[in-house]
């Protein structure tokens, strides 16, 4: 499969760039949507990947006409979508989650390219009983969606998103469709992705924030023990892609998440031991206790889809070290251009 062409949104995010640098490392040709204000920047730095690029400009993916850039795509990854802990515009954050991946969708099936895998969120299968079973959906309506901002409005978003995609899948039985559904992303970054970062920003930073406020002697905790390694989670949107179809797979709905239990304590000692030289920066709250340590997903339907196996993914504390690695790092690039930086509590 690696000379087939794959059609890739989002790939300047924090997920997206793993994914294609991961496809390109493969020998993929990637045409990848970006909006016009990235191409300069973008096209610069994959200049070595010139042969295996192609950069549409699409700036409106939510209601952009580009079956014509579709021709002679194998299959498309989507990942473009609104992250939010700042949404305060709860319609303008439903319209872009849904109509986004809808008119993908739509734009899919009119070029006949068939095969779509879809960035979802574990927090779409959200219930009070934290059981997040494939069966499970959040509970909201568009009404109610509206009247909500922050991780709400993005979980909101996302869920009725995701709806939307099965509806599709429903009423299109040729299509191929796969949503990957991981929990908080964490773990390296990108060096091109690091490279957009040219100034702080807590939302840009994406779900990598809950790590950043370890950094801070009063940073508190993730709100839950739930995590996948962002590499991993790449590697599952490309495994995807050589899915078997509905036909023989049935409902693609992928819940993924770190195999390895998770302890914050036992992280923070061991990144005082492997990075002793932030000791005095690392959170001395009490970390909290959970009922959980990690998500139950069904690991043999992950393997089946995706090709992961649990052995596959990246340690725990691998994963923790290194996104601190990564936050420090671009602590000091913004230190270099002049700005003042304090990690979040």
């Amino acid at each position: 499969m690696p000379s087939d062409v794959i059609f890739l949104t989002g790939a300047t995010g924090f997920l997206g760039s793993h994914i294609l640098n991961q496809l390109l490392a493969k020998g993929h040709n990637v045409k990848v949507a970006i909006r016009e204000k990235k191409a300069v920047q973008f096209k610069k730095l994959y200049e070595s990947y010139q042969s295996q690029l192609e950069i549409v400009i699409i700036d409106d993916i939510s209601t952009a006409q580009f079956p014509e850039a579709l021709k002679g795509v194998k299959a498309i990854i989507h990942t473009a979508a609104p992250l939010a802990y700042y949404v305060t515009d709860a319609e303008g954050q439903l319209k872009g989650a849904v109509e986004g991946v809808l008119n993908v969708l739509r734009q899919a099936e009119k070029a006949g390219v068939h095969k779509v895998v879809v960035t979802s969120t574990i927090l779409t299968a959200f219930t009070p009983q934290y059981t997040f079973s494939t069966d499970d959906w959040f509970a909201i309506t568009k009404e109610e969606a509206l009247k909500t901002e922050g991780v709400p409005a993005y979980m909101a978003a996302k869920t009725l998103a995701e709806k939307e995609v099965w509806n599709f899948a429903d009423a299109h039985p040729q299509m191929d469709i796969t949503t990957i559904n991981p929990p908080y992303l964490y773990g390296s970054a990108t060096k091109e992705f690091t490279s957009y970062l040219t100034a702080p920003s807590l939302t840009l930073i994406s779900t990598l924030i809950n790590v950043y406020k370890l950094l801070n002697p009063k940073g508190a905790y993730p709100d839950q023990p739930l995590y996948c390694d962002v590499r991993d989670v790449a590697k599952a949107h490309i495994g995807a892609l050589s899915s078997p179809p509905p036909s023989i797979a049935g409902r693609k709905r992928i819940h993924i998440s770190s195999p390895h239990d998770t302890v914050f304590a036992d992280i923070i000692k061991a990144v005082n031991e492997k990075r002793p030289e932030l000791k005095d920066r690392l959170t001395k709250t009490t970390p909290p206790e959970f009922p959980f340590k990690k998500l139950n997903y069904d690991s043999k339907r992950v393997e089946e889809v995706c090709g992961l196996k649990p052995e596959d993914f990246v340690p725990v504390n691998d994963t923790f070290i290194e996104s601190i690695d990564t936050l420090v790092g671009l602590e000091k690039q913004w230190k270099a251009a002049g700005y003042e930086v304090q990690a979040p509590q």
